[in-house]
């Protein structure tokens, strides 16, 4: 007895100094005390449970759940053992078996209010936040001032979107322990989904004061300074948080995200590698690493990413429609049809399948492009709540024009645009840039930045701080170029800086936001009987909708076939549109005319060698030599120009037709047939050619414009005249007078002004000549 007494109270020793060191907060001395004792007493009850709580704090979960269960198997009746294994259980996820032993604990104390506390949080995270919120109700009622069942009551309301009453949880909570960085961090979470950012961003900012290594905060507060377009900022705290967390495949993501904003393409792809690394079954890791995949032109890879992300989650928004655009991009069809089906039927059932960019490359439906463009209005930039612009009167003595775009450079939308700018009546109007890209340098650029009164950069503010330099500026007509193509602002769109909101020219459709009044178009692209598929009222111009630069240079040096690969003697059709604008049905009539007009060849812009290689295999499926498809590399504006005259004949795409690169082909002299579709982006085709005087060159049907081309490729007299024609016709034609089409373009601002002015609702009109 003695001996056994003996051994006892030296266990007990052991076990106090252990204890001791485990209130220090050294659980390597506390682990190695317990361990000793238990060497001693392999069945000591305090041991084996105090040992599983040391390893739950070390997160080494499994082996803390062990060791507690072989405690209570010692000592059943014990309900903070019973708890303490509630916490094990849950953080592996085991929340059936947390659950049972949270109850167990309350069975046998049924005051125990860290008991009733831990039963509300695995409630919780069971999704079950009624019963959770009756738990840390119970704990309230006993003890008012728990500031732990106060935070995460607050927590459960914030979950089931009650987030008012959640940040008002946790401001109690806090007003009881103003230390309590948890507290702070979820006070943050409810003021951000309350739309608070400034607030939130200051609640992140006190939990890292009491707790600096707070990962949550770091991470949840550089997710809210990448909404304030404040990139470097979110990066360092995303660095912060995944040093202390670093497999975490939610912060590796947001990482990637901010690299990304920062144009650090490598290291956003690095990130998302590591994200999906990290957890194989993390569908927004893969999204985003097709997403940067598809800006790094590296679409085959990119289409892979966004298949595995449809794989692991079918209904992901937008996986399915950027799986496919990726294809379209590479043209590899295979498998396009269903999938197109697909998504299709789920933008009808009102799903988020597809982003409205992508699907006008394969949609020529009118009512489904509409469904689209709403949709992703209303998800990504809804109107905001209190608009900027309230129902004040300017009192201007000029119309006061600003235009929103990225693309203030080198680019397809300014090299369009440039004349008009330059042409406009300074008397009557004032015209401010809103630059959300950059300055390339180029004499295009400075060509803008003669034409505007002032050109505002807004690439570094956010919606908010943008909206506002333009409410400042009292905008009477805000013009979005972009819409959902670029590198567009939408979101300040929906804040309603200006009284008149416009969509023009970038995007060839609705934008599907109740903040546009007007879409600038014509008679061909929006028909009367189509203007129901619109949000914004239509504007009609005369002539084409499509501005265009008569200042436009052209190489005057015409290259060689040699020089562009062409073979001498052969007939050259060609087509510069991008690769996503080609399709399979389209595809085939041009083999149908390679193989009906010897010796003729197809003239491409080469994209990508992925498009180029998949293009050519298409080829050969269909009985063509790949050899007769020639690919055309990238060349500044005016050789670009200059090289289009080496063709014979330009070949339309169809759903989305050639809008630029149709203006190009015909500047630079060469005819075009196009085949009319339903939809605005299918109809531009019909536009340029009734606006350059060639109508005869427009087919109603596939059927048709196969018939067209052929019947130019084979009967060079027609095609002659057709040239000829083109020739006398561009330079005094309604599509490349500047002047005229800038002067119809300000009668439709004004004449969307004066509406405005007399106090009138925004309304369909056409401008006159």
């Amino acid at each position: 007895m003695a001996s056994s007494h003996a051994t006892g109270s030296g266990v007990a020793t052991i076990v106090a100094e252990a204890v001791a060191r485990h209130r220090q907060g050294d659980l390597d001395a506390a682990e190695r005390l317990y361990r000793a004792a238990l060497e001693r007493h392999p069945g000591h009850f305090d041991a084996l449970h105090l040992l599983g709580v040391v390893l739950h704090q070390a997160g080494r979960h499994e082996a803390a759940a062990e060791l507690i269960a072989r405690a209570i198997a010692q000592n059943p009746r014990d309900p903070a053992a019973h708890t303490n294994l509630a916490l094990a259980l849950r953080k592996l996820g085991r929340l059936g078996e947390a659950l049972a032993s949270t109850e167990r604990a309350l069975a046998l104390a049924p005051g125990f209010l860290q008991a009733q506390n831990n039963r509300g949080n695995v409630l919780r995270d069971l999704g079950r936040h009624g019963e959770a919120i009756a738990s840390y109700d119970r704990v309230i009622a006993a003890n008012p001032r728990h500031a732990g069942a106060i935070r995460n009551r607050a927590g459960a309301l914030l979950e089931i979107g009650r987030a008012e009453e959640a940040q008002a949880g946790f401001a109690q909570a806090i007003a009881l322990d103003a230390g309590d960085a948890d507290a702070h961090c979820g006070r943050g979470n409810a003021l951000a989904a309350l739309g608070r950012i400034d607030e939130a961003l200051a609640e992140y900012g006190h939990a890292l004061a009491s707790d600096p290594g707070h990962v949550d905060a770091l991470n949840n507060r550089g997710s809210l300074l990448l909404l304030q377009r404040r990139p470097a900022e979110a990066l360092a705290h995303f660095e912060q948080a995944i040093a202390l967390r670093p497999g975490d495949a939610g912060i590796l993501n947001n990482l990637g995200i901010a690299q990304g904003e920062l144009g650090l393409a490598d290291e956003a792809l690095a990130s998302f590698d590591r994200a999906v690394a990290a957890r194989s079954d993390y569908a927004e890791g893969w999204f985003n690493r097709g997403a940067v995949l598809l800006e790094r032109k590296r679409h085959e890879e990119a289409a892979a990413a966004f298949a595995r992300a449809v794989d692991l989650a079918p209904d992901y928004p937008y996986a399915a429609g950027q799986l496919l655009h990726a294809r379209m991009l590479c043209c590899d069809w295979e498998g396009v049809a269903p999938l197109l089906a697909r998504v299709g039927a789920s933008v009808r059932a009102g799903q988020r399948a597809i982003e409205p960019f992508a699907f006008q490359g394969l949609c020529d439906d009118p009512a489904d492009l509409a469904r689209c463009a709403a949709l992703f209005a209303a998800e990504r930039f809804p109107a905001h709540g209190e608009p900027l612009w309230r129902d004040v009167r300017y009192r201007h003595e000029k119309i006061r024009v600003g235009y929103v775009c990225g693309e203030f450079r080198e680019h397809a939308t300014s090299l369009l645009m440039a004349g008009v700018w330059e042409s406009r009546d300074r008397e009557r109007f004032d015209i401010v840039a809103f630059d959300n890209g950059h300055d390339d340098g180029s004499d295009l650029r400075r060509r803008i930045a003669g034409a505007f009164d002032e050109i505002v950069p807004i690439a570094a503010l956010d919606d908010a701080r943008a909206a506002a330099e333009m409410r400042a500026r009292e905008i009477d007509v805000l013009v979005n170029l972009n819409g959902y193509y670029g590198l567009g602002r939408q979101g300040v769109f929906a804040r309603r800086p200006a009284p008149v909101q416009v969509n023009y020219l970038g995007f060839p459709g609705t934008l599907g936001a109740p903040y546009f009044d007007y879409l600038v178009a014509d008679r061909h692209v929006i028909p009367p009987e189509d203007a129901g598929h619109y949000v914004e009222c239509v504007v009609r111009l005369p002539g084409s909708y499509q501005a265009n630069d008569d200042r436009r240079a052209v190489d005057a040096r015409e290259p060689s076939r040699a020089d562009e690969g062409l073979p001498d003697g052969a007939f050259v059709f060609c087509c510069f549109n991008n690769s996503y604008k080609i399709t399979a049905e389209v595809f085939d009539v041009w083999m149908r005319l390679l193989a009906r007009v010897p010796g003729s060849v197809l003239w491409l812009f080469e994209t990508t060698a992925a498009a180029s290689r998949n293009l050519r295999r298409e080829a050969e499926r269909r009985g063509v030599a790949g050899e007769r498809l020639v690919f055309a590399p990238y060349r500044r504006a005016a050789a670009h120009l200059a090289r289009h005259r080496l063709a014979d004949l330009v070949l339309d795409t169809l759903p989305y037709n050639a809008h630029t690169t149709g203006s190009d082909a015909l500047w630079a002299g060469v005819p075009i047939v196009t085949c009319r579709g339903r939809a605005f982006a299918g109809r531009v085709g019909a536009s340029l050619l009734h606006a350059v005087g060639l109508p005869e060159l427009v087919a109603e049907s596939l059927a048709g414009y196969e018939t067209l081309a052929h019947t130019l490729a084979t009967d060079r007299a027609a095609l002659a005249a057709v040239r000829a024609k083109l020739a006398r016709l561009r330079a005094g034609c309604a599509l490349f007078d500047t002047a005229r089409f800038t002067r119809n373009l300000e009668a439709a601002f004004a004449g969307m002004w004066a509406r405005h002015e007399q106090g009138l609702r925004p309304a369909a009109f056409d401008v006159d000549e």
